[in-house]
């Protein structure tokens, strides 16, 4: 396991209007394809694709465009701009993957809460149902630069955005689960259930939970999404040997919860921090041989690897997405980024690491 070294680092410039939605300081779900970046922050139902200035050693994306997701597929939620908490991004063959966290949140005790009233926000939980989403969006070549659309036809086969119909919501599908089941009225960031990480291998959807972990263990779930026919528009989870919709591995994070998830060959990398409101400890982790599993896994041992000790600030510097960068390396950006993140000019710096044995 190695300490991270910075190899270098690069330049996130956002529009204006991200800069306002503070979308360049909530940043949780990177993903690189080819010539852009695809971004997603926790406080908006949208997604921002970046333009690389460079095509073989960018140093900085920029030219956003952003999507709202209500205008490529419908979401649960009655008012479409309602935040998605966007956690995840996954970029796959003609699609563009994203989910939300599924999670419950508490309100906070700001600075100018105090006595009763402060109490009382603390006791106030809510959802939100725009959280609740796992969508699969179509990516063409608009201008000769990948862009989500609504539909594309691929060798004489047509592709539409779509949603997890609401008959396989991942929290209904938990209510009975043996695990998981006790953590969904739990606010996330109280150990609650918090999707915060999806990668893409072939027909798998690998989802990472923040939380809960339990007695030390992580949980990453493991669907396979399909769509039918006569209903293009809703992905429909199909069911594993045992009938389950849904397949869990359990991992040995060393306490730690799962933020993101790579793939990277047939292993996965996950980026991984604590599930409660704390700054570390943050590594990254491979589960060897991740695309390859045929039951469900216990994580540990050979199957699993500590490649990189992540530096994190106090109350800042969060590291919270994770993509492969090209030639061994990852890049990582940030929640909450320290103030020496944040340039002049607007835009948001981010983080080139090598993996260690690569060249």
């Amino acid at each position: 396991m190695s300490t991270m070294t910075v190899d270098y680092t690069v330049r996130l410039r956002f529009s204006d209007d991200s800069q306002a939605a503070a979308t360049h300081t909530n940043l949780s779900a990177v993903r690189l394809d080819g010539p852009v970046l695809w971004i997603a922050g926790d406080e908006t139902a949208t997604v921002e694709r970046l333009l690389a200035d460079s095509p073989d050693r960018p140093s900085e994306f920029g030219d956003e465009a952003r999507f709202r997701l209500a205008d490529l597929v419908d979401l649960p939620g009655t008012d479409a701009d309602e935040e998605a908490d966007v956690e995840g991004l996954a970029r796959t063959g003609h699609f563009l993957w994203a989910v939300g966290s599924h999670s419950l949140r508490r309100k906070r005790i700001r600075d100018r809460h105090d006595g009763p009233k402060a109490l009382k926000r603390l006791a106030r939980v809510e959802g939100q149902q725009n959280r609740q989403i796992l969508v699969r969006l179509p990516i063409a070549e608009v201008g000769g630069v990948p862009t989500p659309v609504r539909e594309i036809v691929v060798d004489g086969v047509r592709h539409r955005a779509a949603a997890l119909d609401a008959r396989d919501d991942l929290r209904r599908l938990l209510r009975d689960d043996e695990h998981l089941a006790p953590f969904l009225p739990i606010p996330g960031k109280d150990n609650g259930l918090d999707v915060e990480g999806i990668a893409v291998h072939g027909d798998r959807v690998y989802l990472g939970l923040r939380g809960p972990v339990l007695r030390g263990w992580a949980f990453v779930l493991e669907l396979r999404p399909y769509v039918t026919p006569d209903d293009p528009t809703r992905l429909r989870l199909r069911p594993f040997e045992d009938g389950q919709p849904y397949r869990k591995h359990v991992l040995d994070l060393q306490g730690l919860g799962v933020r993101d998830l790579c793939p990277d060959g047939d292993d996965l990398l996950l980026l991984a921090g604590p599930t409660m409101a704390l700054d570390g400890p943050v590594r990254v982790y491979r589960w060897h041989g991740a695309s390859r599993a045929e039951m469900p896994s216990i994580v540990r041992g050979e199957l699993i690897s500590r490649e990189l000790e992540l530096t994190f600030g106090e109350g800042d510097d969060h590291a919270e997405g994770l993509s492969m960068f090209g030639d061994g390396r990852i890049l990582v950006v940030y929640d909450s980024p320290a103030k020496a993140r944040l340039t002049g000019d607007g835009a948001v710096i981010a983080d080139v690491l090598r993996l260690p044995g690569r060249a």
